[in-house]
């Protein structure tokens, strides 16, 4: 008598068991949770600035007016490479008010791409200076074991909601995840730039 033998998993549901027994989606939720309050704060605070303090209109403008665009290519560059400090939200809306927004979108986008491969290559740099390694270690322990355990699509939930991009790519870099891999996955960090900008261009319109 035969017995039927169980039926080998495919790839897909190993991945789907992987990350449901390492709390992957779980993780992934308190994300998202997270990210809502803070893309309400941006909106709210828009709008706080926009009828309580001066038109936000007039102050993209003065910006725009006031600050050369390499100037603020600059800061937003320097930001992104060290822990992303300033909100991009920010910057995406002074894009809008520049002569050529699109154009202005996609080359802030570009920059947080290349920032997350510089802070990649800084977590690369850290692992060889033991003091500042060991601190970071402590400091960004949950992000690195996270990274360890689901590597690219830490770095896709890292590209895609508002958490700092380059703490993700940073923490690749500490563990020498592979660079071909982390520059295919920041892609993404595209997709959210214009996704965001449909958002906020309407907003500051």
């Amino acid at each position: 008598m035969s017995r039927n033998k169980p039926r080998k998993k495919t790839r897909l549901q190993l991945l789907h068991q992987y990350y449901s027994y390492t709390g992957f989606y779980g993780f992934l939720g308190s994300s998202l949770l997270k990210a809502i309050p803070l893309i309400l704060l941006f909106i709210g605070g828009l709008f706080a600035i926009h009828f309580f303090v001066i038109d936000v209109n007039v102050l993209l403008n003065k910006i725009t007016e006031t600050f050369p665009a390499f100037g603020v290519f600059t800061v937003f560059f320097i930001s992104e490479s060290v822990l992303g400090l300033i909100p991009p939200e920010l910057f995406i809306a002074w894009s809008s008010k520049s002569a050529t927004p699109v154009l202005h979108l996609s080359l802030l986008a570009l920059l947080s791409y290349a920032g997350g491969v510089v802070s990649f290559y800084i977590g690369k740099a850290i692992t060889k200076i033991p003091s500042i390694h060991d601190y970071l270690e402590i400091k960004m322990a949950k992000h690195i074991r996270n990274t360890r355990k689901w590597g690219g699509f830490l770095i896709v939930v890292g590209a895609l909601l508002p958490i700092p991009f380059s703490i993700t790519t940073m923490a690749a870099g500490i563990i020498k995840y592979p660079l071909n891999s982390l520059l295919l996955f920041g892609l993404l960090r595209f997709l959210r730039f214009y996704l965001y900008a449909l958002a906020i261009f309407n907003i500051v319109s």
